[in-house]
C-alpha cells in the first residue's frame, strides 16, 4: 500500500521560509517520482514541483521558480520542499503524491490512491 505523510506546514509570515517534508512508504522508492501540489480554497488542485528518483530531474510551477527547492534523501525515502520568500498567495494545503513521471517540463498526474494527507501552509500579509 503505497503511503505518504506530509509534515512542516504551519503559519509564517510574508518572506519567510518553512521545509515541508514528504515521507513515503509501501512501495519501490525509485519506481516513482514525488510531487508536490497545493489547493487553496475555492481553487483546483495544482501542481508546485516534483523530482524523479531515478534521474534526479525537477520541476517546477512558474509560480515558484527560484523560491522553492525540492531534494530527495533516497536513503530515508523522503522528499522535501524547501519554500523561501513567501507569499500570501501561497497559502494552501500542501500534498505529495507518488507520480509515474517527472521532468523538467511535464509530470503525471498522480492516481486515486497516490495521495498522502496534505499539510497546511499559512502565509500571512
Amino acid at each position: 500500500e503505497v503511503q505518504l505523510q506530509a509534515s512542516g506546514g504551519g503559519l509564517v509570515q510574508a518572506g519567510g521560509s518553512l521545509r515541508l517534508s514528504c515521507a513515503a512508504s509501501g512501495f519501490t522508492f525509485d519506481d516513482y517520482a514525488i510531487g508536490w501540489f497545493r489547493q487553496a480554497p475555492g481553487k483546483e488542485r495544482e501542481g508546485v514541483s516534483c523530482i524523479s528518483s531515478s534521474d534526479g530531474s525537477t520541476y517546477y510551477d512558474n509560480s515558484v521558480k527560484g523560491r522553492f527547492t525540492i531534494s530527495s534523501d533516497n536513503a530515508k525515502n523522503t522528499v522535501y520542499l524547501q519554500m523561501s520568500s513567501l507569499k500570501p498567495e501561497d497559502t494552501a494545503v500542501y500534498y505529495c503524491a507518488a507520480i509515474g513521471f517527472c521532468s523538467g517540463s511535464y509530470f503525471y498526474w498522480p492516481t486515486r490512491d497516490h495521495w498522502g494527507k496534505g499539510t497546511q501552509v499559512t502565509v500571512s500579509s
